[in-house]
């Protein structure tokens, strides 16, 4: 009996030793055991056997690694492997052994910009965050919500992202206010930080007698700077604008350029910060030219909670007769992400 319950237990044993795989030495010297979900943004997540939860850390602060597993590994110069990770003997660098060729390289950690598991579940590549925020006061009983709600989900070559935005206002001796945005898009990951950008965004806006507008945007982007700090992309392209106006039967619709810039800074402790432009010089409407321009600053609370404030900036220098040729939004919000 005693033999039957040694060998189960070696059994039990060598089962558990065998899914963990990877490892993470600390620059404190710390070694931490477990299966690494994701590094991305310069955060490193690694679920362990002895903790309920997972282990978040900072990517530099990890001064060697190693898996077994094949990875998805994306560089700072643009390169993407899809590889093993081996530890070295020297600090801060490791040895990548591309799978596809076999070729072996030794990598600066800092020069590491994502990490993922090829055989990452469903949920483990799913990032969701929802928050709100609502304002009521006795002067003219006004009554305001706003909610946003965001979805992303990562795989080997591509990624997904949709967004909802609304806002709505209700104000004794005041027409309500409504504000609805919508953005569904796919990235698709090139070699040399190149990537090709599709979305379709929409946006109901009171302020500016917006009843739907419908943007159907296609590109070609690059990173500039994409690194565990900060990354920043541009792309431009084309894009389809079919708008309907409140009270105007017809639609509009127009073909234009799209010019846009996307800056993301996440290495300043507990805050991050999300800047987006896009500018939209019609090609079939004489000298139409429109803006759309957002802010976003979060500020990490402990079990995923966070605080964020938004700035959104609409402008048209020719919008329907009569309508508000801009508008804007600030909002502080209470949220909650998985990730």
């Amino acid at each position: 009996m005693k033999k039957i319950l040694l060998l189960f237990f070696l059994l039990f044993f060598l089962k558990i030793t065998a899914q963990i795989s990877d490892t993470l030495v600390l620059k404190n010297n710390d070694i931490i055991v477990g299966e690494i979900k994701t590094m991305n943004k310069g955060i490193v997540q690694i679920e362990t056997d002895y903790s309920k939860d997972d282990f978040k850390l900072e990517w530099k602060y990890v001064k060697s690694i190693g898996s077994e597993r094949v990875h998805i590994i994306n560089l700072s110069n643009g390169n993407l492997l899809n590889g093993k990770i081996t530890k070295t003997k020297t600090p801060n660098k490791c040895e990548i052994t591309n799978v596809e060729t076999q070729t072996k390289s030794i990598v600066n950690l800092a020069d590491i910009v994502r990490i993922k598991p090829v055989d990452d579940s469903f949920w483990h590549r799913l990032d969701a965050s929802f928050d709100a925020g609502i304002k009521l006061t006795k002067a003219q009983s006004l009554q305001q919500l706003t909610i946003n709600v965001n979805l992303g989900y990562t795989a080997k070559k591509w990624y997904g992202t949709a967004m909802f935005k609304q806002i709505q206002s209700i104000q004794d001796d005041s027409d309500p206010i409504r504000r609805i945005d919508t953005d569904v898009s796919y990235v698709h990951l090139l070699p040399k930080d190149y990537f090709i950008p599709l979305s379709v965004v929409t946006l109901k806006n009171t302020e500016q007698d917006i009843d739907l507008r419908v943007v159907s945007k296609a590109g070609f982007g690059k990173y500039i700077i994409h690194s565990n700090k900060k990354y920043w992309g541009i792309a431009s392209g084309l894009s389809f604008n079919h708008e309907r106006f409140t009270e105007t039967p017809e639609p509009n619709k127009s073909l234009e350029l799209f010019l846009g810039s996307d800056l993301n800074l996440y290495d300043i402790g507990d805050f991050s910060i999300q800047s987006k432009v896009t500018f939209f010089p019609s090609l079939t409407e004489s000298k139409r030219i429109r803006t759309d321009f957002s802010v976003d600053t979060k500020y990490d609370l402990p079990l995923d909670f966070f605080i964020k404030l938004s700035f959104v900036y609409n402008y048209d220098n020719k919008p329907k007769p009569g309508a508000s040729k801009d508008d804007y939004v600030f909002q502080t919000t209470f949220g909650w992400k998985l990730d």
